[in-house]
């Protein structure tokens, strides 16, 4: 799944004319860092989803879904040719998304309540 997710951001970003170094800027990662994104070495693309999903102007379910793939099967004389269709969504990297989200929120909240204790000092 991390080679199908960097391989679309890859081709995001050469659609936009954009540079690994100024995806990796707006992303506030090193350059190195996010080139293991695209090159599927790592699934830390998943904290970054929601920017990279603004930056592209998608939705981050996009980035997830396979494409339609149809797989041809011909029998030797080409009598019987089978179609599948396959178009999946992995639940595992929803479920790691959501995560990440709530860790993100419940961190937020933490902050916030040491914000107003220290702004009540």
């Amino acid at each position: 799944m991390n080679t199908l997710v960097g391989s679309k951001i890859r081709s995001l970003r050469k659609k936009r004319g954009l540079t690994q170094e100024e995806v990796a800027d707006y992303l506030h990662i090193s350059q190195p860092t996010y080139a293991r994104i695209e090159n599927g070495e790592t699934n830390s693309w998943v904290t970054y989803i929601k920017p990279i999903s603004e930056l592209f102007d998608i939705q981050p379910e996009e980035l997830l879904k396979q494409e339609n793939i149809i797989i041809s099967n011909n029998q030797q004389g080409g009598a019987s040719t089978n179609g599948y269709v396959i178009n999946q969504l992995s639940e595992k990297l929803i479920e790691q998304y959501e995560k990440r989200i709530a860790e993100k929120d419940k961190l937020i909240r933490e902050l916030k309540n040491k914000l107003d204790i220290s702004n009540k000092i």
